[in-house]
């Protein structure tokens, strides 16, 4: 087996040649294809630009872009150089920008659309080392510090540069640093994980036992590639030959579905969630017949899912109105995922286990899991024979996890990063005799399922010296159908409070029949009288958890977390830190008792 991911293209290029590998939208909106050998030679172009351009091996060299099929054979070819991939997320900020290319001493970066292209130019009058930029939507330039990507495709060339994967092919080591991708930072400064080509290849390894995935399955790409979860699973695609399909706007996923009709698909809980309430707010408007047959539908599904998820086969009366189910409802549910979905990756953040639990009864398997981006992504998931809700699956073959001090999760094994770059004193906290140190609280159960609890660092701990898990509230509370998004405070204060969006048409809703009056649905964040009814409702929720847990008083918020203000990270994961210190003033109100 190959050692290092070039060799392993190299392979591959040989076995499929004209056979189709990325899809993409061109400017018309019609979708293009890349077959290998086109692939091949756009990657050899690249390389050959690359070592005109000067980069040389081990040089950190960045990609600031949405997802589009140039992200790949940038990260294929600055690997095959020897140099070493640096992503950014496609909304990073100037700042974020300046901290990486600072630390890592970045000289060249390829950046995606007109706006990234302008924070990124910030930078080559600044104190950074960053000399040239090379822009993937040709744009034209004055400045020689930046390049169109047509010119700087034939950079190699008019240099008479023609350089080749094969040639290079005895440099290519298991040892060489792959990329250093630098954490979205929930908590606390970015670091930079650093991942070596043996990294990724054992992550194909133990994956290849777990998944089955082939040249027959076609990927819908809407994760941000800079983050470990896409760009591992866009890397194992090229492994099966299966056939990646580049989104640049993640916003219009459930609408290109149909049209993709992919057959596989990485995706986090946030995806879910708003599919699970959209569906449900539509059927709100459905006659009380059409809703009947949907739920019955729903609950056979249910059935079927308790016997599937142990590999048994269904009864013969279930698998009849299992059948009819399928012909009513449930075949037209998986439609608007585009009909094809074998299975959907899963992780990034904690699930609803109700949510879960509907679309695997829908007849979608979500194999859900958990990883970091220090493994190299996934330490455990669900079998497709055997799996057990309310947890992240079994661990993977090849990894060990145990449960240290303060029921900290513990991963070994050949994904496991080798440390954060330049940053000796994190690594020896997080590194221990081979053993990762993942901060976050889990078990494992009888049957090898690692379930995660919260983050340990997430923990609270009231003024009273209670200890209080917010992520337990969070997926409790969010089962509400007027919450949109929470999120859990109360760290060093005497009690627990909560941070809600509201799900504005609920909202609206409940206060019509509550005969309260509004002119605008924003005013009814302020309104007491709403206000206590939601906490009513939290209250009702909550009667099982013991006292000091309880979520005792609220706020509502008139506009959601999002990545643009810096409250959500690119893979839709709530930034507790950037949320507690943007809504500070509005947290201290709410214990002085003035709102």
């Amino acid at each position: 087996m190959e050692s290092h991911i070039i060799p392993l293209f190299l392979n591959r290029v040989s076995k499929y040649g004209n056979r189709e590998v990325f899809r993409f939208r061109a400017e018309d909106k019609t979708y293009q294809s890349l077959s290998w050998l086109q692939l091949h030679e756009r990657v050899e172009t690249f390389l050959s630009s690359l070592q005109a351009l000067g980069v040389e091996k081990d040089e950190m060299v960045g990609i600031f872009s949405q997802n589009k099929p140039q992200w790949l054979m940038a990260d294929l070819a600055i690997m095959a150089r020897g140099a070493v991939v640096v992503p950014f997320y496609a909304t990073a900020s100037l700042d974020q920008l300046r901290y990486i290319v600072k630390e890592t001493g970045m000289k060249v970066m390829f950046a995606g659309s007109e706006e990234q292209l302008t924070t990124a130019r910030e930078l080559l009058d600044g104190d950074t080392t960053l000399e040239k930029i090379v822009s993937f939507d040709h744009t034209l330039s004055d400045d020689p510090r930046i390049m169109g990507f047509d010119d700087f495709m034939k950079l190699g060339a008019s240099q008479g540069i023609k350089a080749t994967l094969k040639d290079r092919e005895a440099e290519y080591d298991a040892a060489d640093l792959a990329t250093v991708i630098y954490t979205s930072g929930t908590t606390g400064e970015p670091k930079g994980v650093m991942l070596r080509q043996d990294n990724f290849m054992y992550c194909f390894r133990i994956h290849d036992e777990r998944l089955k995935v082939s040249s027959s399955d076609v990927s819908l790409c809407f994760l941000p590639l800079s983050h470990v979860f896409e760009r591992m699973w866009s890397h194992y695609l090229l492994n099966q030959g299966a056939v990646n399909v580049f989104l640049e706007n993640p916003k219009e996923v459930i609408e290109e579905l149909p049209r993709i009709k992919p057959t596989v698909m990485c995706t986090v809980p946030r995806f879910f969630d708003k599919t699970f309430e959209g569906i449900h707010t539509e059927m709100g408007k459905w006659s009380p017949f059409k809703q009947k047959v949907f739920k019955w539908s729903v609950k056979q599904g249910m059935h079927a899912i308790e016997y599937r998820r142990r590999n048994k086969s269904l009864p013969s009366g279930l698998a009849l109105s299992y059948r009819i189910a399928n012909l009513l409802v449930l075949k037209k549910v998986r439609s608007v995922f585009g009909g094809n979905v074998r299975f959907f990756p899963c992780a990034g953040a904690a699930i609803n286990t109700a949510t879960l639990k509907f679309f695997h009864a829908v007849g979608l398997f979500v194999n859900y899991g958990y990883g970091a981006t220090e493994t190299t992504a996934t330490v455990s998931c669900f079998r497709d024979d055997e799996y057990f809700f309310g947890t992240c699956g079994t661990v993977m073959p090849g990894i060990e996890v145990k449960i240290g001090e303060n029921s900290e999760i513990l991963i070994k094994g050949r994904t496991v990063f080798y440390g954060y770059y330049k940053k000796e004193k994190e690594t020896a906290e997080v590194l221990k005799d081979g053993w990762f140190y993942s901060g976050d609280e889990g078990y494992l159960d009888e049957q090898n399922n690692l379930i995660m609890v919260d983050r340990i660092k997430d923990l609270m701990k009231t003024s009273v010296g209670k200890y209080v898990s917010p992520q337990k509230l969070e997926m409790l509370l969010s089962q509400d159908e007027l919450v949109e998004q929470i999120i859990v405070v109360g760290d060093n204060r005497q009690y627990v409070s909560a941070l809600v969006v509201p799900v504005m048409e609920k909202l609206a809703l409940l206060a019509k029949t509550h005969n309260i009056s509004f002119t605008k649905e924003a005013e009814l964040v302020t309104n007491k009288e709403i206000i206590g009814l939601v906490q009513s409702r939290f209250n009702a929720m909550q009667q099982h958890i013991t006292p000091y847990e309880r979520v005792v008083k609220i706020a509502l918020l008139p506009e959601p977390f999002t990545i643009e203000s810096d409250t959500m990270t690119s893979t839709l994961k709530l930034k507790r830190n950037s949320i507690e210190r943007t809504y500070r003033d509005l947290v201290d109100k709410m214990y002085r008792g003035t709102v």
